[in-house]
């Protein structure tokens, strides 16, 4: 495709969903939906696969996102500058067709531990310290804890693990006793490998937050980001899309406001002025 001009108008824009395909079957069902939008909208889109270990900031420092999964708190910490597509609406029924999220704290299904304080003094896994669901949110519900002779509620922690998948498998094979996990993420991983249910539980749920969007960089056009926002708005009802919706444990989509994710910024200071600058 020939680029038109370095406003973004005419070029193919990129997709990513590596946020949210934790396993092949969830990645092959972003692909379907991004190619439908892209043939939906008339705007071509390549998806990039970016995989593991790849950072994460390189791909959101693209000029030339489409529609890519952005965390909401580094969203806000690069100034909110992304340009925000659509936010999708997970279909569990604990969501209630909300387009939030939560982070779950799980631990090995034969584990002693079947309160999250039981697993103080433990090991608590990690994803990375710029995540809102793997580090922040977990913070924010741990700061509850807290006492002037317990500043520390875990004997170690053990990370960054980056991936969800990486840090599920701490909690698997034994190097840590809990872990923070995007629900969303656990869904899919689940919906994919019923198995998996057996081997973990969910022990506490942190509050909610509004759903990782997926954006566009910032010079995108406003023609091109609403003929993107149209599609994946489109795409929530689509016949075709069924079970495409059905893989990704898919509600649809719905339009966020940037100034929703100013939670994830408030949650920090609240764990820094409390003098708790890491979930520990």
């Amino acid at each position: 495709m020939v680029v038109v001009g370095e406003s973004g108008e005419g070029r193919t824009l990129t997709a990513n969903a590596r946020m949210y395909a934790p396993n092949a079957e969830a990645a092959a069902a972003w692909r379907a939906l991004f190619d439908w939008v892209s043939a939906f909208s008339g705007v071509p889109l390549l998806v990039l696969d970016h995989p593991f270990p790849a950072p994460m900031e390189e791909l959101w420092s693209r000029d030339d996102l489409g529609a890519a999964f952005m965390c909401g708190w580094p969203f806000v910490r690069a100034g909110s500058r992304h340009r925000i597509v659509a936010a999708p609406v997970p279909a569990a029924a604990r969501y209630g067709g909300r387009v939030e999220y939560r982070t779950d704290f799980v631990v090995r299904a034969e584990s002693a531990i079947h309160r999250l304080e039981d697993s103080f003094d433990g090991r608590l896994a990690f994803t990375v310290d710029h995540s809102h669901s793997g580090y922040n949110a977990p913070r924010h519900h741990l700061l509850r804890f807290r006492r002037a002779d317990r500043q520390t509620l875990y004997a170690a922690t053990v990370g960054p693990c980056i991936t969800p998948r990486r840090v599920l498998d701490a909690v698997l094979d034994g190097s840590a006793d809990v872990a923070p996990l995007d629900g969303y993420t656990l869904d899919l991983m689940l919906r994919h490998d019923p198995e998996l249910g057996k081997r973990i539980r969910i022990v506490a749920s942190t509050d909610p937050a509004p759903m990782p969007p997926l954006v566009a960089s910032p010079s995108v056009p406003d023609e091109t980001v609403e003929a993107l926002r149209a599609a994946f708005l489109a795409s929530g009802e689509a016949p075709a899309l069924t079970a495409v919706r059905e893989a990704l444990a898919l509600a649809g989509f719905a339009v966020t406001d940037p100034a929703d994710y100013a939670v994830t910024e408030r949650w920090a200071a609240e764990a820094l002025a409390a003098g708790y600058p890491a979930p520990a």
